[in-house]
C-alpha cells in the first residue's frame, strides 16, 4: 500500500511524497497499526483503516519536519513491498 502526502512547505522538495506502508490489524488491541519502512520509527494506529491511514499521513509530516529541524537527511521513499504466497500444507 502506498500513501501520498503533500509537502508544499519544504523548499527544495517536491510537492508530494509517496511512501509504502505496512498496515496490520491487531486483534488483541482492536486497532490497525501502520508503519512506514522508509522512515524508521514513524508509526501510528487507528481503530479503523481510514483513521489509521489519516493518522499516518500526519505522522509522516511530523516525522519529516522533525528530521528537518534537527538537520537530519530526509530519506527517500524508495522501499518496495512485495507479497508472496506459500503453500504451507505440502
Amino acid at each position: 500500500m502506498r500513501s501520498t502526502i503533500t509537502t508544499k512547505d519544504w523548499p527544495g522538495r517536491t510537492d508530494s511524497r509517496t511512501d509504502a506502508l505496512i498496515l496490520e490489524w491487531d486483534n488483541e488491541g482492536q486497532a490497525y497499526h501502520v508503519t512506514v519502512p522508509a522512515l524508521p520509527g514513524c508509526v501510528t494506529h487507528g481503530s479503523t483503516r481510514e483513521e489509521a491511514l489519516s493518522r499516518i499521513q500526519e505522522a509522516i509530516k511530523g516525522h519529516i519536519q522533525g528530521l528537518k529541524l534537527i538537520g537530519e537527511p530526509i530519506p527517500e521513499s524508495d522501499v518496495d513491498i512485495a507479497e508472496v504466497q506459500v503453500n504451507v500444507f505440502d
